[in-house]
């Protein structure tokens, strides 16, 4: 009966260490899963900070007189009062 009872003994220390060793590397598993997901969400959070900053700038820029004088010569071709404007028209 003591032969059993070892034997039991044994078997039940061994499920629970196989246990404990297939749930540690399923952490494992997950945290690396955690780790590589933080940093590609880092690395969009990055991106869309640039993103923001260069649309403040580029709201600036727009509220300044030079970008609304020239968005008005170059795309509506909109010149001041006896300004003469000479067009190359090459070859």
């Amino acid at each position: 009966m003591k032969k059993n009872h070892k034997i039991y003994k044994r078997l039940l220390i061994l499920a629970i260490g196989i246990y404990v060793i297939f749930t540690l590397v399923n952490q494992q598993k997950t945290l690396n899963q955690y780790t590589t997901n933080s940093k590609e969400l880092q690395a969009q959070i990055n991106e869309q900070k640039e993103y923001k900053e260069q649309l403040a700038k580029k709201k600036n820029d727009v509220t300044s007189l030079d970008y609304v004088e020239q968005t008005a010569r170059e795309k509506l071709d909109m010149y001041y009062p006896n300004e003469r404007v000479y067009l190359d028209r090459g070859m």
